[in-house]
């Protein structure tokens, strides 16, 4: 069988899509979760919050998915260097790219803007360590937040703080909950250590 170019191109594509599928199928089957986007409402409310916090430094998301958080809060956060850690390999290269691209059209209009205030890194949201974090940013879900919380407890320094997405952090008592205006009525909760 002599496969064109064409037809060479067409399989090598439609192999490297199953790829994708089956990475991103496999990792969310593992994680528990998918990789979800948030949306622009609750990434302003977010912001919004994290800003609130008078505070500056190293702000770690943990589970940053496609990125679009992660660049959010670089571009409107200004005294705060956001650290995206992910673990499913399709989602963190696109959220590398668009921060590289974000960082290059921010210098490039001579805006603010992330630049190299983001940065994207794989690993696994309960091995990394969050001991230099002045703030860590959560968009999980229960069952993880209940993994997650102790972790956090541990590893914290006091006066860091936490906000989650969503979802509550057990046997936390938050400083803070905000009732988004979108569709769902997110909530999102800030912690103090």
């Amino acid at each position: 069988m002599n496969l064109g170019i064409v037809e060479t191109i067409t399989l090598a594509i439609a192999a490297l899509a199953l790829l994708v599928v089956c990475s991103i199928v496999w990792t969310s089957w593992r994680n528990g979760i998918t990789p979800t986007p948030t949306s622009p409402r609750v990434m302003r409310a977010v912001a919004e919050e994290v800003n609130r916090l008078n505070s500056e430094g190293v702000l770690v998301e943990a589970g940053s998915g496609w990125g679009t958080l992660g660049l959010y809060l670089g571009r409107h956060c200004k005294n705060w260097r956001v650290e995206g850690v992910e673990n499913s390999p399709v989602p963190l290269i696109l959220s590398k790219l668009a921060a590289w691209i974000a960082a290059g059209s921010w210098r490039l209009s001579r805006r603010e803007g992330p630049g190299r205030s983001v940065s994207f890194r794989r690993g696994n949201l309960y091995d990394v360590s969050y001991r230099e974090a002045d703030a860590v940013v959560a968009y999980l879900y229960s069952g993880a937040m209940r993994r997650f919380g102790p972790l956090l407890a541990e590893q914290l320094r006091p006066g860091a703080h936490v906000v989650s997405v969503c979802f509550a952090l057990p046997d936390w008592q938050p400083e803070r909950v905000v009732t988004c205006s979108d569709l769902y009525r997110t909530r999102i909760y800030v912690y103090r250590k």
